[in-house]
């Protein structure tokens, strides 16, 4: 009797999946089913060792990989189950830091990374995965080595001018070679700003009306023909003098009709969002933070429990530049919007975009897996947040399939004696896209007028206006000037920010605009004398780093060796750093009195600065040791201990800078909360009122009663 074949590990045991994330691995298990076996690495497994450099230099610049702390417990299950499976399938994210993980990940369990063993799953849908397991690939080198070359880059920035800022400003400072650029753009926004002269102007306005009733409101923007208009302002009237002669001239003269017109305007939709506008119109709409709004839609990602669909995940892949949407998607978006809106709303060829640069065109803009999930029908299976997030991307999705809104612009222009004067409108006639998506239009409605007509002067008004500064950055707007300066890319966005709040170097004010601190302005001071410019190695010129990231990706392309790039830039950074450390040190910020006087010893209390944020401190340090937090008391009683026990509402800042709101007589109440307590209660339940994120209407925490703005 013949002996049975002995099985080969070829074909037996299953299939392991390596993912980054436990909550993918979760959906993918389920969703797998028996046959899979699905682990993550909980991302990197391996990485540069925190304590050191771990860059040869002298050897091509080869780093030193080690085991991340705490991953060996990781590292020894994946290699046993590698060895037992069948087959393995590294399904790390598909950008250029998943797949330098796949790689590790590859050395790690001895698999060839020419072999097909990586798979790119976009979206978690059941489809998708099924289709990247069908089509497995090698691993891409050149994607591996962009990574590396930018993970090299930045240690060699960050471990070599870090101490240089030790020596010179204080220990434990750090510098980056993108979130150096970062802080430049915010400091060099606050010398503008301090710089500014403002320069007085008047606006003249004149309320009319003709003789059946039509109202206008007027603005005097010409004489004698010629614009008194300067970047939309009336700068050519400056001083109260012509501005009394114009409203003298109006009531002696009156008002007559030169002429009407209407045009068509058309605005095309939106583009499909991807991460850098992703992030602004989730802080812009929402009050998200770059790093809240990411965490967010990583957990749409990863997947959601529906019901009747058990795990599935609901947007495509959130780190991406791309604005590029699958057929497959569009066809599904026109279905809908031709059965949700007709045909009205549905243009005759699909809306295609175009990226600026260089985008990983083979990912898709940040869209839902399936359109036919509209929010409202799962918002019962969602957080409030996710909710709101998936709301804004499947809108902003649907919008961008859809026809443009058909604006009526129109305008009327007056004269009274030399002076013109002018009233803009518009009128939106065909919403389009805006019945998913806001249309902003800042004019009023404009009645017809009659060219020729006279107008009655109803009312006037002079007003004395100032030129204002540029405003300060807020998170999204800092990330919009990254994007348009080329520095960055979709991966590094929030935790840019993140590390400039981390380092002390920003902090917000009441308004969440991001301010320079004096620690801030120090370091960017010397950097700036030191590394822009003339400088040999120019690192936190705007145009330098773009350069540089234009590299990554041409390295990413295949068209450029990793090696090359770093040497580039190595040879001529050391030479600038060497003519740095000559400088002498910077002297430090002088201490901000805050006229007040110790209540231990007299002495002037200053502000001072700690790894938490702001406090008061004596002048008298280290002989004196008396502190207290910061307080901004914002007339608002405690609601939990009431204001017979003498508790108010004060503002306070996280570590992080982000403003929350807490009893005075901490620590012994402890409301807090990240909201603006209002006044007053609740008139219908007698609840607490909170000003939500950028709101300035009150709403109850209870019955959601929304107050008076």
């Amino acid at each position: 009797m013949a002996k049975a074949k002995k099985k080969t590990k070829s074909d037996t045991g299953t299939v392991l999946v390596v993912v980054e994330s436990p909550t993918k691995a979760k959906t993918l298990t389920k969703m797998l089913g028996p046959g899979y076996t699905v682990k993550a690495s909980v991302g990197h497994i391996m990485d540069l060792p925190k304590s050191r450099l771990a860059i040869d230099v002298d050897s091509n610049f080869q780093p030193e990989y080690i085991l991340v702390k705490g991953k060996a417990k990781i590292k020894k299950e994946l290699v046993s189950l590698a060895s037992k499976s069948r087959k393995v399938l590294l399904a790390s994210d598909p950008d250029r830091e998943g797949e330098a993980i796949a790689w590790h990940l590859a050395g790690l369990m001895d698999i060839d990374p020419d072999s097909e063993c990586r798979i790119r799953v976009h979206q978690i849908t059941k489809d998708a995965v099924v289709q990247a397991l069908d089509d497995p690939e090698p691993i891409d080198m050149a994607k591996v080595n962009a990574q590396q070359a930018r993970r090299v880059l930045d240690r060699l920035v960050g471990y070599t001018l870090s101490p240089l800022l030790w020596k010179k400003i204080r220990y434990g400072l750090s510098a980056g070679r993108v979130q150096s650029v970062a802080l430049t753009i915010l400091c060099r926004r606050e010398k503008e700003i301090e710089t500014f002269e403002p320069q007085p102007y008047w606006i003249v306005e004149v309320d009319g009306s003709s003789e059946d009733g039509r109202s206008y409101h007027l603005k005097v923007e010409k004489k004698d023909g010629k614009t008194l208009m300067v970047k939309g302002r009336p700068m050519k009237i400056d001083s109260a003098e012509k501005a009394q002669e114009i409203v003298d001239t109006v009531k002696r003269e009156g008002i007559t009709v030169t002429s009407f017109t209407t045009r068509e305007g058309r605005r095309k939709a939106p583009a499909p969002l991807k991460t850098s506008t992703l992030q602004q119109e989730a802080a812009r709409r929402l009050g998200f933070s770059p790093r809240r709004a990411m965490r967010v839609a990583q957990s749409l990602f990863e997947g959601i429990n529906i019901h009747g669909r058990g795990l599935t995940g609901l947007i495509t892949y959130m780190r991406t530049d791309s604005l590029r949407l699958a057929p497959e998607a569009i066809g599904s978006i026109r279905d809908l919007i031709s059965k949700g809106w007709g045909k009205n709303y549905l243009p005759e060829k699909a809306n295609v975009f175009s990226s600026k640069g260089r985008s990983q065109d083979a990912h898709e803009a940040i869209r839902p897996t399936d359109i036919s999930l509209k929010p409202e029908d799962i918002k019962s299976e969602l957080t409030p947040e996710q909710y709101r997030l998936y709301d804004l991307i499947w809108r902003r999705t649907v919008a961008c399939q859809m026809t443009p809104a058909k604006i009526d612009n129109s305008t009327v222009e007056a004269a009274s004696g030399p002076y013109g004067l002018r009233q803009k409108g518009a009128v939106v006639r065909f919403e389009g896209w805006g019945a998913v998506w806001p249309i902003e239009t800042k004019d009023d409605i404009v009645s017809p007028a009659v060219e020729g007509e006279t107008l009655s002067v109803d009312r006037m008004d002079q007003e004395r206006k100032e030129t204002k500064p540029p405003a300060r950055f807020t998170e999204a707007s800092l990330i919009k000037t990254l994007e348009d300066e080329g520095v960055g890319r979709p991966s590094t966005y929030a935790s840019i920010v993140e590390t400039l709040y981390d380092r002390a170097y920003v902090e917000k004010d009441d308004e969440k605009h991001l301010v320079p601190t004096a620690l801030g302005r120090s370091v960017d001071g010397f950097l700036l004398d030191h590394f822009d410019g003339d400088s040999v190695s120019p690192i936190v010129n705007t145009g330098f780093t773009a350069t540089m990231e234009e590299s990554l990706d041409l390295v990413e392309e295949n068209e450029r060796d990793w090696v090359e790039v770093v040497s580039q830039f190595w040879e001529p950074f050391t030479r600038a750093i060497a003519e740095a450390e000559k400088a002498p040190k910077v002297p430090p910020p002088p201490p901000e009195f805050i006229g007040e006087d110790c209540p231990e010893c007299g002495k002037p209390l200053v502000k001072k600065r700690g790894r938490f944020g702001e406090f008061i401190a004596c002048s008298g340090y280290p002989e004196c040791k008396y502190t207290r937090p910061i307080l901004k008391k914002i007339g608002v009683p405690c609601p939990k201990c009431g204001s017979d026990k003498g508790g108010e509402v004060v503002q306070r800042k996280s570590k992080k800078g982000r403003i929350f709101y807490g009893c005075s007589r901490y620590p012994d109440c402890d409301f807090v909360s990240w909201n603006k307590p209002a006044a007053e209660k609740c008139p219908e339940c007698g609840g607490l009122m909170e000003y939500k994120g950028r709101s300035r209407t009150p709403v109850c925490t209870q019955c959601g009663h929304k107050g008076v703005e």
